[in-house]
């Protein structure tokens, strides 16, 4: 009997390759990992041909245009990645019945919020990087009945690029580092999403009337600031640097970023019972790796 195909775009980003490392403990799946040579999520007749070919029961759509200040200034490729793919590829699973899950972001909220973020909280992007991934997200569930949009914040991993990995090279060249203190959020190691996120497709392919379509917030648990999640890094890796709090006026962006981002993570933890996991725990666990 043939395994239940999974295609997984943005196989070389934090999340794609997080997504390769923990596939091999899902043995009930094939799966299939693009990336931008191998599919253009942007080419509707390549998506439908990839989609008769191989008819995947789910598509994770981890493929984005992520470099939030370029973003202000190369509208076309951010939106035609970040939003029309999606309405391209939620077409597609449609047409093939298939179940879409599509990575989102906490930059869809204006981020003057006081309390952790729900999924029906009104969205009301800051920069352009929100506005097509808002957009996207509105794409891919008017497309697909069934649709499942997960929102993420502060994505890291030993894959990629990220602050994670930035802040551990700064601090062995430099002595003094300031960081951003009045912004704040809840970290996301990557491969805590993958897992969940598999996790959710093998227990709806095995009871197929568990899967709920819908938007959901998944991230690590707490709250912190840039600043404190850099001491953190610091500390644990025992590095000998000074770490200055400074204020976001004081570090100018092209793009302007949310000052709050904590993401409400009741919904997916009572609908799928995903584990709830500390953002402290979580980044030891990716620092004893890198």
């Amino acid at each position: 009997m043939q395994k239940p195909v999974i295609i997984v775009s943005g196989k070389n980003g934090q999340l794609g390759s997080e997504l390769q490392a923990a596939a091999e403990q899902f043995p009930q799946f094939e799966f299939q990992f693009s990336d931008r040579d191998s599919l253009d999520i942007a080419n509707e007749t390549a998506l439908l041909q990839l989609f008769g070919h191989c008819k995947p029961a789910y598509f994770i759509n981890a493929a984005a245009y992520t470099a939030v200040d370029k973003a202000e200034t190369d509208q076309e490729n951010a939106y035609k990645i970040n939003a029309a793919a999606c309405g391209y590829i939620a077409n597609a699973c449609k047409q093939y019945g298939t179940k879409l899950i599509h990575i989102s972001t906490d930059y869809v909220f204006n981020g003057s919020a006081t309390a952790p973020y729900k999924e029906d909280d009104k969205t009301d992007p800051v920069n352009y990087y929100g506005y097509t991934k808002w957009m996207g997200e509105q794409l891919a569930l008017e497309n697909n009945p069934l649709t499942m949009v997960i929102r993420t914040a502060w994505v890291y991993s030993e894959f990629g690029n990220n602050f994670v990995k930035t802040m551990l090279r700064l601090m062995k060249d430099r002595k003094d580092l300031n960081v951003v203190s009045d912004q704040r959020g809840t970290p996301t190691y990557a491969k805590d999403l993958a897992a969940v996120i598999l996790q959710i497709a093998a227990a709806c392919q095995a009871n197929s009337n568990s899967f709920v379509p819908g938007i959901y917030n998944y991230s690590n648990e707490g709250e912190i600031s840039w600043f404190e999640f850099a001491t953190a890094i610091r500390d644990i890796k025992q590095l000998d640097c000074n770490v200055h709090p400074i204020n976001a006026v004081q570090y100018p962006t092209p793009a302007k970023r949310p000052g709050y981002s904590v993401l409400d993570k009741t919904k997916i933890q009572q609908t799928y019972a995903t584990p709830a996991i500390n953002w402290r725990e979580s980044l030891e666990a990716c620092l004893a790796k890198l």
